[in-house]
């Protein structure tokens, strides 16, 4: 796990907990999780492979 990382709930994520929601947490690497398993695996990106992907979309 990421000790000490701060996570943020996608601003796409609904209210009553029943969408598909995603975690970022932004330092050296970029990490990305799914909020219902944030014990389960992440992605991982470098800043601007980050970028890139927010760029693209």
């Amino acid at each position: 796990m990421a000790p000490g990382r701060i996570w943020r709930k996608s601003s796409y994520s609904t209210a009553n907990g029943s969408g598909d929601c995603v975690e970022v947490s932004v330092a050296r690497v970029v990490l990305v999780r799914d909020t219902k398993n944030a014990s389960g695996g992440r992605l991982a990106f470098s800043p601007p492979a980050w970028r890139a992907l927010l760029n693209w979309l």
